[in-house]
């Protein structure tokens, strides 16, 4: 039975799962989108997933890229969704130590819309908590990880402690996660390590953004682009003019 002590209804989480499969492919990143899930919505969080491969995002590095020549472009309607998300995952797999082209796209267009401010006037992902899933069955949580909560603190996010969780199997050709074993149980969902750390990310990413949310987000001190452009330094002095 979920512990009631915390409950962080109204908040949302959007779930990016870069896996090359479409729907209605099984997805073996899927099943540790669904345990992180699953502890956020016995806590009242409204969660959605988005399996990126299934739906028309083009690339480029515009906001709208139909404004740049594309015939189509689902991303303005997903910015929405990002946009109205209190905490935002990745997930996706590995494929030659690296994160799969799906969620490198994600992490493209969402670098596309940074330079879009928010009411307060700060970069448009302040106040957001991030973190990512990762599987596979090769070596590279790491280095994926790293790449993804880089990327999104660099672009706004705030990145809780502990804010990422993975499965690999040994290192080669072999079962993924969630795959069936001879004898009826998953392949990974044994894992303590995986699941501790999963459970981990997954309450931090909680805990961050209600702060956030309960603090009314970042501060807009000393973090306002259009201030820096006016003039106001906010307390840095130039060494070259001391």
């Amino acid at each position: 039975m979920a512990d009631k002590t915390y409950d962080f209804s109204g908040m949302k989480a959007i779930f990016f799962n870069g896996t090359l499969e479409r729907s209605p492919a099984p997805s073996h990143t899927d099943h540790l989108i669904t345990s992180s899930a699953d502890i956020m919505e016995k806590h009242g969080v409204h969660t959605e997933v988005i399996r990126v491969i299934d739906h028309d995002i083009a690339t480029g590095v515009y906001p709208d890229m139909r404004e740049h020549g594309c015939t189509t472009d689902e991303w303005p309607d997903i910015y929405q969704k990002v946009l109205a998300a209190d905490i935002l995952v990745i997930a996706g797999p590995i494929w030659l130590g690296d994160n799969s082209s799906q969620t490198k796209k994600v992490i493209e267009r969402l670098y596309a819309c940074s330079s879009l401010e928010n009411d307060k006037g700060q970069y448009a992902y302040y106040g957001r908590a991030g973190g990512c899933l990762i599987t596979g069955n090769e070596d590279g949580v790491k280095h994926c990880a790293m790449n993804i909560l880089y990327s999104l603190q660099h672009l706004g996010y705030t990145i809780p402690p502990q804010a990422d969780a993975g499965w690999i199997g040994e290192v080669g050709p072999g079962p993924s996660y969630g795959d069936e074993r001879d004898d009826g149980t998953r392949e990974g969902f044994d894992n303590d390590f995986t699941n501790r750390n999963l459970t981990f990310m997954t309450w931090n990413l909680l805990h961050t953004a209600s702060m956030l949310r309960d603090a009314g987000g970042v501060p807009a001190h000393g973090n306002l682009r259009a201030k820096w452009d006016a003039g106001d330094r906010s307390d840095y002095s130039n060494l070259e003019h001391r």
